[in-house]
């Protein structure tokens, strides 16, 4: 029986079978749910920062280039809180304690990090299917938790249906981002 359940969410169309299926997990269990989502610059949103020494040659940076990168992140960092919140007022709305957090970092060790300090049982994430190159070059999460995580780990394919128990509860249709952000901002903080 899981007791706390850490689900992780990137800011792709994977995050609502991830989520929902850590909800009802939640739900079932009657466990604690944490929610991240990690500010990394792996993920597919987020800018990588302005580099112009990996182009073979050094450059003063160019301020409209470093201004547009953190205008980029911000709107990255933004967007996470949203979802976050809105993860949260929807797990609270059904009596699931729920804590959020937006860490930054290289995404695979701040999870196994926020699984171990949380001490969780359980870590849901998403898996997009990458294998062979695309993997070797593009890097696993899910695979890079597999192996390091401090507790059991649920993959969530990204062809994953929503499961018909979810129905029982209303959710089914309901997408993540166009839930009314304003509401959760008022019940969860």
């Amino acid at each position: 029986m899981f007791k706390k359940i850490l689900v992780a969410l990137d800011l792709s169309q994977m995050q609502e079978p991830v989520f929902w299926k850590a909800l009802s997990l939640a739900q079932t269990n009657h466990a604690q749910l944490r929610v991240i989502h990690v500010l990394s610059q792996g993920e597919e949103e987020c800018p990588v920062q302005p580099d112009f020494a990996m182009l073979g040659y050094f450059q003063p940076m160019n301020d409209s280039a470093v201004e547009a990168y953190h205008r980029c992140l911000h709107n990255v960092e933004r967007k996470g809180l949203e979802l976050l919140k809105t993860c949260a007022h929807t797990a609270a709305s059904l009596g699931i304690p729920t804590q959020f957090d937006q860490p930054k970092g290289e995404t695979g060790p701040v999870i196994c990090r926020q699984a171990r300090e949380w001490t969780a049982d359980l870590i849901v994430l998403g898996r997009r299917g990458r294998s062979g190159l695309s993997e070797l070059f593009l890097g696993s999460i899910s695979s890079y938790v597999l192996h390091h995580a401090p507790c059991s780990v649920l993959t969530v394919h990204r062809d994953a249906q929503l499961d018909p128990e979810l129905q029982d509860l209303g959710m089914r249709g309901v997408s993540l981002p166009t839930q009314a952000v304003s509401a959760a901002k008022d019940r969860v903080e």
